[in-house]
């Protein structure tokens, strides 16, 4: 700690000297950010110290002005308490020690950060879905003479189209977002490098300070940043844990793909400098772009928002494939039986058995229900759900129904039908009646079914005559496949725990 060093980036000088760090603007000016003049760096020194001590008061100290040969002040520096490099959390995560305790900590200040950061028109503005998408369509432009060079033109263009099928249904998520005040003034730049575990708890530094537009974020993209740093130095199960701890301590109900966008997001920021540094002439470049657009993709592909329909006939286990399927999914499940009954004034496991095509099982209700299953889902995709829809799907017009909410809400459709064996079908129905069960239907009603029912070739065929997890497997082969399903799915409980 003794030792004097110095460390130089392209917009300052830090001076390292005993205990302490001192950190000086060059005189630049780069179109984003302007040190040209003594008093633009005096006030970027004190905007840094002052938006610092939001999470690290003990370790920016103050300003401290330089004076030159004729004692006139002529520059300023950052005072800082210097931080022990070997503690550093990307150091940390790359050496395999221990930094879970450390991490909660960090979730925990930048959650208690946001519950309390300036909001306000400024500040929303740069969280509405087309800000967002702005920011997106700026990177790919800045991206595509790299196209087939720094980065696989093919993947590129994937992460372009799955962002923009993302966003283009979620306007009501983000308006939702800003609502419920998530948009904050917050770090705006929070990576691994920046966090020292320290042994009474971490200290964050070196937040965005130069432009308030920049720090204008949402708390979980904020969050995302350092998930996507740790994802990067090969800790993925870290990253997810972080976010989830973020999530507890913010009591952020976020869905699933919202948190696999902004890591993605996240991502590709860093791909696109990778690939102006190889602009620039920096061969090795290439992989770090490569790398970084790797993670953006696995995580776009892992936030789709999908519309998934499970369907088969009575006795072939569509509802135990479809529950395990949403849990393993992290998504919402909306079950036929259950609306069915909700719309008659029942309880889900009243009996409601009646003749084929009668009772709350005539073709008035069917339709009723139908409509209100496509109802729900609409309202839930918006909101940036995937949804599973546990109904038998025998009928076309039902099927087209929802392929149309699905159109209109730019999710993606995916439709499962349960196939087993007649021994076993039969087996399920009697140990249903035998039961409590939401399922009305008998043998009878199922042969009824099955006569009328209508083609259905779109659908994958999933084989739930053997375990359960087999067909969780085999489903998620068609829901999530190129390696997608192991991606942060599960949501988390929102207690960080």
């Amino acid at each position: 700690m003794d030792a004097a060093a110095v460390s130089e980036t392209h917009i300052g000088v830090v001076f390292f000297v005993g205990d302490r760090a001192y950190k000086m603007k060059k005189p630049v000016d780069l179109g984003f950010l302007d040190f040209s003049t003594r008093e633009l760096r005096e006030r970027a020194c004190r905007d840094e110290v002052r938006l610092n001590r939001r999470f690290a008061p003990d370790v920016y100290l103050g300003v401290s002005d330089v004076h030159g040969p004729d004692g006139e002040v002529c520059d300023h520096l950052v005072v800082m308490r210097r931080m022990p490099a070997d503690r550093r959390l990307s150091r940390l995560v790359e050496a395999g020690e221990p930094v879970e305790d450390a991490l909660r900590d960090t979730a925990r200040i930048l959650a208690a950060w946001h519950a309390e950061a300036p909001r306000g028109p400024e500040v929303t503005a740069q969280g509405t879905r087309d800000a967002l998408r702005g920011r997106w369509n700026d990177s790919f432009e800045q991206v595509r003479p790299f196209h087939d060079r720094a980065l696989d033109g093919a993947a590129a263009t994937e992460i372009e189209e799955l962002t923009a099928a993302f966003l283009a249904g979620r306007a009501e998520l983000f308006d939702a977002r800003i609502a419920d005040g998530r948009v904050v003034d917050g770090h705006g730049d929070l990576l691994t490098g920046d966090v020292f575990c320290l042994d009474d708890g971490p200290r964050i530094l070196d937040c965005l300070e130069f432009d308030q537009a920049l720090r204008s974020v949402d708390g979980l993209d904020d969050a995302s940043f350092l998930a996507m740093d740790l994802e990067r130095l090969g800790a993925p199960r870290l990253a997810q844990r972080f976010v989830d701890w973020y999530s507890g301590f913010a009591a952020d109900p976020a869905p699933p793909s919202l948190r696999h966008h902004y890591v993605a997001y996240r991502a590709f920021v860093r791909a696109k400098v990778a690939c102006l540094r190889y602009g620039q002439g920096v061969p090795e470049a290439a992989d770090e772009a490569r790398s970084y657009a790797g993670v953006a993709l696995r995580h776009l592909r892992a936030g789709k928002v999908d519309l998934i329909l499970v369907g088969g006939l009575p006795g072939t286990g569509k509802t135990s494939l479809a529950g395990a399927l949403a849990d393993r999914l992290g998504c919402a499940l909306i079950s036929s039986d259950r609306v069915r009954k909700e719309l008659a004034g029942l309880p889900p496991e009243e009996s409601a058995a009646a003749p084929y095509g009668t009772g709350i099982y005539s073709p008035e209700w069917t339709r009723r229900t139908y409509r209100e299953l496509a109802g729900r889902a609409a309202r839930l995709l918006r909101l940036g759900e995937t949804v599973v829809l546990d109904a038998s799907w025998s009928a076309k017009e039902d099927r087209d129904l929802l392929a149309a909410v699905a159109d209109r809400e730019h999710a993606h459709l995916t439709a499962l039908r349960c196939a087993a064996p007649a021994s076993a079908t039969a087996e399920r129905m009697r140990a249903r009646a035998r039961g409590r069960s939401i399922s009305d239907a008998d043998a009878e009603i199922a042969a009824a079914m099955r006569a009328e029912a209508a083609p259905w070739p779109e659908s994958a065929a999933i084989d739930t005559g053997g375990a359960l997890e087999d067909a969780v497997a085999q489903a998620l082969a068609v829901v999530r496949p190129a390696g997608a399903e192991h991606v942060w799915h599960r949501r988390p409980l929102l207690s960080p725990g």
